[in-house]
């Protein structure tokens, strides 16, 4: 007969005043002595958390002092034989583990359930779709379903062992269109470079690129416009009086667009996947 499933917490580490302000100030003296920085835009309420690249533990450690900085409780999500160890499982529990079963509807329900009672806690479900430290040639989607039928965003969160930054970088809404949302995920982790960057997925291509403002509406438009678009249908979208050829042309040949000439002579752009990675690192969250 198979043993009760554990549950998540209401209270964990992050609810205790003395632990917290304890936490807190290790992390800003370690993070500040050895140059890390947690991105300063955290979203506020619940969603669905990913975590990439993964190639190492030491990624939740940093994963960990951006959430406790920026005062966000979060769980982890973790397999349920570690929470039926008779000590170690209450252990876990308490420092916000979220016990992962066979049953995807159960933790479904599990997060539900959470949000209804807190409705107004900054707090974030932690998965790593790579399901393991590195070596693997696709993620794992769990999280986009549950993020779909808990109705959550997903929260787009990065270690960067080059830059030295951790947190999360955007808030992203799920379409009816899962492939594209997949592939502009990972796209956006390209550019973030892991503890073993030989072992993450997807590869690592480089850090992001400087892109101006005028860069990035650009690439806003084409990103809402979600199609194949003219110069004149951008420069509508992005409000340009005026957009030149050169603009259009310098983001082509840095991979951000891609371009394509009709039989009438017509030149339409698209954003590529390069370019919808690169969008989601400079807009926090997109309509």
């Amino acid at each position: 007969m198979a043993g009760k499933i554990a549950q998540m917490k209401d209270r964990t580490i992050f609810d205790g005043f003395v632990t917290r302000h304890i936490l807190k100030l290790f992390f800003r003296i370690w993070f500040s002595l050895f140059g890390w920085r947690a991105i300063n835009q955290a979203e506020q309420g619940a969603g669905v958390t990913i975590a990439a690249p993964h190639t190492s533990n030491v990624d939740f450690f940093y994963a960990l002092g951006a959430a406790v900085l920026q005062d966000i409780k979060i769980y982890f999500s973790i397999k349920q034989s570690w929470c039926d160890i008779p000590v170690l499982g209450r252990v876990m529990l308490w420092l916000g583990a979220m016990p992962i079963d066979r049953s995807a509807s159960g933790q479904v329900e599990q997060i539900r359930a959470f949000v209804d009672r807190h409705k107004h806690t900054r707090v974030y479900f932690i998965f790593t779709p790579e399901g393991t430290r590195g070596g693997v040639k696709k993620w794992k989607t769990g999280f986009y379903h549950i993020a779909q039928d808990c109705g959550l965003p997903v929260f787009l969160a990065k270690v960067d062992y080059r830059s030295k930054i951790s947190g999360v970088f955007h808030s992203f809404q799920l379409t009816d269109n899962k492939q594209h949302d997949i592939e502009a995920m990972q796209a956006s982790y390209t550019s973030v470079y892991g503890r073993n960057p030989e072992q993450q997925f997807p590869a690592y291509l480089g850090p992001l690129a400087p892109f101006t403002a005028n860069d990035a509406r650009i690439m806003q438009a084409l990103y809402a416009l979600r199609g194949m678009a003219t110069r004149a249908e951008i420069a509508a979208k992005a409000r340009f009086e005026e957009l030149s050829s050169e603009m259009l042309e310098f983001l082509t040949e840095r991979g951000i667009l891609e371009k394509q000439v009709g039989t009438e002579g017509a030149t339409r752009y698209r954003l590529t996947a390069r370019g919808n990675g690169c969008l989601l690192h400079l807009r926090p969250s997109l309509a």
